[in-house]
């Protein structure tokens, strides 16, 4: 269980990682965001297009990156959505046990479902190197690769989470880990 709990302190460090790109991808994206805004109105104002769909473009990738990228961190910090109708009443283990089984019967095959049913529209997005439609557009095949990484990225995060949660209905889990946990 020591080894598998290494692997889990990896991914966890790897979607630690991603979390804090994430978050200058957010800076980023709002700043754009409010360029884009800024040039609309003045741009109206003193009559000349300062605005262009390549920045509209390039916040929606942004946004992209931050929702795909962001799901594994997310779920490490246990900041996801959760219907806590009886989960919040359960002990430590029964939540594990819960946390466990969503992640087995759930989280990881549906994520692994994306990636395959995903995988062969990216592939053909590279082959014809697909752009936007739009004037001054992007090309989309590098945004839609972000898929098959976030895809990744959630998998492995769901194995971490039920290493770490069959350490604990074990009672296995490290304390450095329960205060993620």
């Amino acid at each position: 269980m020591q080894f598998l709990l290494r692997i889990a302190a990896w991914i966890d460090r790897l979607s630690d990682w991603i979390g804090r790109l994430t978050l200058l991808l957010t800076l980023v994206m709002v700043v754009i965001g409010a360029y884009n805004a800024i040039t609309r109105y003045l741009g109206r104002y003193i009559g000349v297009n300062l605005s262009s769909n390549l920045y509209i473009e390039v916040q929606w990738y942004l946004f992209s990156l931050v929702f795909l990228l962001g799901a594994a961190y997310v779920l490490k910090r246990g900041a996801h959505v959760r219907v806590d109708i009886f989960y919040g009443r359960l002990s430590r283990r029964g939540k594990a046990w819960v946390d466990l089984l969503g992640g087995l019967l759930l989280l990881i095959p549906m994520s692994l479902l994306v990636l395959r049913y995903s995988f062969p529209a990216i592939v053909n997005s590279w082959q014809i190197l697909e752009q936007s439609s739009d004037p001054s557009g992007l090309p989309r095949y590098p945004i839609k690769t972000a898929i098959i990484v976030a895809f990744v990225l959630l998998t492995l995060q769901g194995i971490s989470e039920v290493i770490k949660q069959a350490a604990i209905i074990r009672g296995q889990a490290p304390s450095h880990q329960e205060a993620n946990l």
